[in-house]
């Protein structure tokens, strides 16, 4: 059986009978799992392997895990500084930067992999213009080159320790003013002005292997009328065309007000027939069963199921060996000297 194209959500730490009948539907592809579904390290892990031993290919299982305002993961993981801090460093010591953002990535990864989660929604790619409120301190700085930079050594990061990237928000979501979880959100700028600055961390990530993207629901609407990641023209002529992007492509959540008009599976087709791989509904389980007694018959592109299969962690940590070790203790060491702000005020059960 194929990876399905939808990732959802289950209601808190325990795998209901029910939720496990709606993952081994065959449009199911992953799970995002948000703070609600976290009660410590033993019940994640096995959360987790309950999950993996529905079907095969398993599932893949997400989660929001960049630091600072967005960790859905905190006790007995390292509470990990917002994205603005390496930045801040960067502008000090670009070197000692590069090792701390590469450090980051490890640290996400290994304690990810450690209990049986592929991937973290991560690095976030906007740009810390001083608008958007909902990034603000998520971005790594507002020069499009240095968040790249520091981007991509978060990237090198997350791949020694087995986990995939996911750039997001693409094509950026640090000019706009609005919460696409609250509304839709208008960015005004013309296209060019995309290609000089939100569009190059994602040109340089996509060079160097990017595996995945998120992309966003801003709506440019001197670029097209529709949200981002409910776009045949970003996807086909922008990611795909104009920047060669060969990875997989994620919707943020559909059930977004940022999305649109129409309901979740109105929604859901609009972004898979754009060209999303995988499309994420969220906090609507009647929408999510909607969509598969709607588009059950959905069949999956082998190149779309080669592109989600390559997102599978690679090996599983004994995380006992992981926390004893002395790369562990000093990567928590240099998380600790970036003294990490622990608001949160982004909500921990919704996408980031």
């Amino acid at each position: 059986m194929a990876l399905g194209p939808l990732m959802v959500d289950l209601d808190g730490p325990v795998l209901e009978p029910a939720e496990a009948e709606l993952l081994a539907h065959p449009m199911v592809g992953g799970v995002i799992l948000f703070a609600r579904n976290f009660v410590d390290v033993a019940q994640l892990s096995q959360l987790t392997s309950q999950i993996h031993e529905i079907r095969q290919p398993r599932l893949l299982i997400a989660v929001d895990q960049e630091g600072g305002r967005v960790q859905r993961f905190r006790e007995g993981f390292t509470q990990l500084p917002p994205a603005r801090r390496f930045g801040a460093q960067y502008d000090e010591d670009p070197e000692l930067a590069r090792i701390s953002a590469e450090t980051s990535g490890w640290l996400i990864g290994s304690e990810l992999r450690s209990v049986g989660v592929d991937f973290s929604f991560a690095p976030v790619l906007d740009l810390d213009t001083g608008h958007s409120k909902v990034i603000g301190d998520r971005a790594y700085h507002s020069a499009p080159e240095t968040v790249a930079e520091l981007a991509r050594c978060v990237m090198r990061g997350l791949r020694d320790a087995g986990a995939a990237a996911v750039g997001k928000h693409f094509p950026g979501h640090g000019t706009a003013i609005e919460d696409s979880h609250l509304q839709v959100v208008q960015d005004h700028r013309s296209m060019a002005e995309f290609r000089l600055n939100d569009l190059i961390p994602f040109e340089r990530l996509i060079h160097f292997g990017l595996p995945a993207v998120m992309l966003s629901h801003v709506v440019a609407p001197q670029v097209d009328s529709h949200p981002a990641g409910l776009s045949p023209y970003w996807h086909s002529e922008v990611l795909r065309g104009e920047l060669g992007f060969s990875g997989a492509a994620f919707s943020d959540d559909v059930n977004m007000a940022g999305a649109g008009s129409g309901r979740t599976p109105e929604r859901a087709l609009r972004a898979l027939r754009a060209g999303c791989d995988m499309v994420l509904a969220c906090n609507d389980r009647p929408g999510v069963e909607a969509v598969l007694e709607q588009h059950g018959d959905w069949k999956t592109d082998p190149v779309v199921s080669a592109r989600l299969m390559r997102l599978h962690g690679r090996g599983q940590l004994d995380r006992l060996q992981l926390l004893g070790s002395a790369r562990y203790r000093s990567a928590v060491e240099q998380m600790a000297v970036l003294e990490p702000e622990l608001a949160l005020d982004l909500g921990d059960d919704v996408p980031a």
